[in-house]
């Protein structure tokens, strides 16, 4: 998880160049631009973004097994508290 530590970094940058006027952000925003326009830069944005996917297409994947019907099917679940005879009355 390296995004989290340069995230963070940014906010620094931003304060402390905020903090030292104009002319320090403008440097900041100068070299912030320059990392982010790198050619390795924009690919290994694009290879995280392709894992990101993956891992979400995978997380989905997981989701709908578990909520995939049991062999109980046909039947509903009945709510917490209810009876599961369905006449709609707590015990």
């Amino acid at each position: 998880m390296k995004l989290l530590p340069f995230l963070l970094g940014m906010g620094v940058g931003y304060v402390l160049g905020t903090r030292a006027g104009r002319e320090r952000y403008e440097q900041l925003s100068k070299a912030y631009r320059r990392v982010a326009d790198n050619p390795q830069v924009q690919a290994a944005a694009g290879v995280a973004r392709a894992k990101a996917g993956e891992a979400v297409q995978a997380g989905v994947a997981v989701a709908k097994d578990k909520v995939a019907p049991s062999s109980n099917a046909g039947h509903e679940p009945s709510a917490p508290g209810r009876s599961a005879t369905g006449n709609g009355t707590a015990r």
